[in-house]
């Protein structure tokens, strides 16, 4: 990356984040230089660009200051909003000046291949990178068994639809599982069953039973940073689910999607425990780029890949995306975004916890501590009107997600729960969100502090 992009991205980080108050004035240009180790003329070229997206101004023989935002903006209901629902990146860490950079770049790259159809695989040098790039979550794979979908979304609807080897019919998922997931096995009609999971992980005894009767035709599996509950299996639990799916010939679909925001070392997902080729393996980049990107990659057994293939049948991801992310990863772009916004989400997510130690022990909430990401389970009392509490909320522009959403239709041993997401919520709303929502919690239980 340009030197001036890093600087140019660090500081519209620092201004979002209010370290850079509206009026306030930035360090002159030579102090810049000196504070990034750079050439004066590298800051200038910064500073030009702010100034072009509207985020400073500058005074002649004075210097350069932030733009007071608009009285509309700085106080209006959507900045009063405290935004504890939303899965989606902030949009303050887009990162629109590397990506845009990466689309011409890809245009003049691939200019005679982005204006045809596309192979149902997805591009050919994508997938090359792809393999590359898996191998540093411990995915080895090969261009043949990676394929392009998009978003990891087409990935799980194309697994549920298609036939499995010994032509078995259920799927399996944890409960609480991802929403949207549930939503579409349930509307599509098809057999679908749930095994708890909790905050320690999955009875491996119960899954076991339910291998044994040869009925699975995939578990499908969040292992790290899981949707809603924010944990990850142990590495032993890892094991013990990867050696099962080859005791009991059973696929596994692990969805990796939030593989990027963690920090830890010789985390192995279940993929590179299975020796018997019974997992599938998801992942997104949506969570790390921006949601409209739509792409995501499958990595998959030699014995799916036809029938995969075959239910894919077309090329149906933008080939000017697929180059533009090709880019964006193989020039070291991508890595460098993923550190910062996990930075962001890990100060994020530290301050949630800070918040919720005030409140141990009071009986109002129970924090489900997650290992990373950017989901903390509330768990509440039974008393608690859930749909009362949610209403509560959000008229005081407090906005979170119910567990139920969480659940098949029909399991019915489920948990009292909110959803807190830490990805849209800013640094300074936090303390004060948290609060809040004890405050309503213990109106609905009728108990006095």
């Amino acid at each position: 990356m340009q030197k001036y992009l890093s600087i140019l991205s660090e500081l519209e980080t620092q201004i979002s984040e209010g370290q850079y108050r509206p009026g306030q004035k930035l360090p002159s240009v030579r102090r810049a230089a000196a504070m990034y180790g750079c050439s004066i003329s590298t800051v200038l070229r910064a500073y030009a660009e702010l100034e072009k997206r509207h985020a400073i101004y500058s005074v002649s023989q004075s210097g350069y200051y932030v733009v007071d935002r608009p009285k509309s903006e700085e106080d209006g209901s959507v900045h009063a909003m405290i935004d504890f629902s939303s899965a989606s990146p902030d949009v303050n860490v887009f990162p629109y000046l590397d990506f845009q950079h990466c689309l011409n770049k890809a245009i003049d790259t691939y200019k005679y291949e982005l204006f045809t159809y596309g192979d149902t695989e997805g591009m050919e040098k994508l997938r090359h990178t792809l393999v590359s790039h898996l191998a540093g979550n411990q995915v080895f794979t090969t261009v043949e068994r990676t394929v392009v979908t998009a978003g990891a979304q087409q990935a799980l609807e194309i697994l549920a639809k298609m036939p499995f080897p010994g032509g078995k019919s259920i799927i399996l998922v944890e409960q609480p599982s991802y929403n949207n997931y549930l939503k579409f096995l349930e509307s599509e009609g098809f057999p679908v069953i749930g095994i708890a999971r909790t905050a320690a992980g999955i009875d491996l005894q119960a899954l076991e039973e339910q291998f044994q009767t040869g009925r699975i035709k995939f578990f499908y599996t969040m292992p790290r940073y899981h949707n809603p509950l924010g944990t990850s299996y142990s590495a032993e639990q890892r094991k013990a689910i990867a050696n099962l799916a080859t005791r009991y010939q059973v696929y596994i679909v692990e969805d990796d999607y939030m593989a990027d925001l963690g920090e830890e070392r010789g985390y192995d997902p279940i993929y590179a425990y299975n020796r018997s080729s019974h997992v599938v393996y998801l992942k997104s980049f949506s969570k790390i780029i921006f949601p409209g990107l739509r792409l995501g990659a499958v990595v998959l057994p030699e014995r799916l890949l036809k029938t995969f293939q075959a239910y894919k049948s077309y090329g149906d991801t933008s080939l000017l995306s697929q180059a533009a992310l090709e880019i964006y990863i193989s020039n070291g772009m991508y890595e460098r975004h993923k550190q910062k916004i996990y930075s962001q989400y890990d100060t994020r997510m530290q301050a949630l916890n800070a918040a919720v130690r005030g409140y141990e022990g009071t009986g109002f909430i129970e924090a489900v501590p997650g290992d990373g990401g950017i989901y903390q389970l509330f768990k509440l009392p039974q008393t608690v009107n859930l749909e009362r509490l949610i209403r509560r909320l959000k008229e005081r522009n407090i906005h979170v997600v119910s567990g139920k959403l969480f659940y098949l239709s029909d399991y019915l041993m489920r948990e009292k729960f909110i959803r807190i997401s830490i990805s849209r919520a800013r640094l300074d709303q936090i303390e004060e969100g948290v609060r809040v929502i004890v405050e309503e919690v213990k109106r609905e239980i009728g108990n006095l502090w």
